[in-house]
């Protein structure tokens, strides 16, 4: 399979699949915040920044991408684009959620399902919405 195939003879559409995906988790974040469940909508926020990252890098030639944390992968990006370094600081933010909108472990007390608010959705929300405008728009230039 090439660095940018999809593993069926069709190479260029890998990165797509991924977008795809990640376009999927953010409409499921914005369904999930309309309708409280703000938690999920949080965690979805991060993972499709994590995908659109992810296909950022796998349309850049990327044979492997590894990891969850979007400091990490804006940083790898970073090698390819130096303009993700204006991205990282607030994409990285949503790493926080990965785990702690899932897991009572995280928490002092309580549950994550009723502790994060429409706020937490709402900011989740406007930092993936501009990983979606920033991403995208680099797609854009290949």
């Amino acid at each position: 399979m090439s660095p940018d195939g999809d593993g069926a003879g069709r190479p260029g559409r890998e990165h797509a699949r991924w977008l795809a995906q990640a376009r999927h988790d953010l409409d499921d974040a914005r369904f999930a915040a309309a309708g409280g469940r703000h938690a999920l909508a949080c965690f979805l926020c991060h993972q499709f920044a994590e995908k659109a990252v992810t296909a950022y890098l796998i349309a850049r030639g990327a044979e492997r991408v590894w990891g969850h944390a979007l400091a990490d992968l804006c940083e790898d990006a970073m090698a390819l684009d130096p303009s993700f370094d204006l991205l990282k600081s607030s994409a990285a933010l949503l790493d926080k959620h990965y785990l702690g909108a899932r897991y009572p472990s995280t928490l002092p007390g309580g549950v994550p399902a009723e502790a994060y608010e429409a706020e937490d959705a709402a900011r989740a929300l406007a930092i993936a919405e501009e990983v979606q405008r920033f991403v995208e728009g680099r797609l854009s230039d290949l």
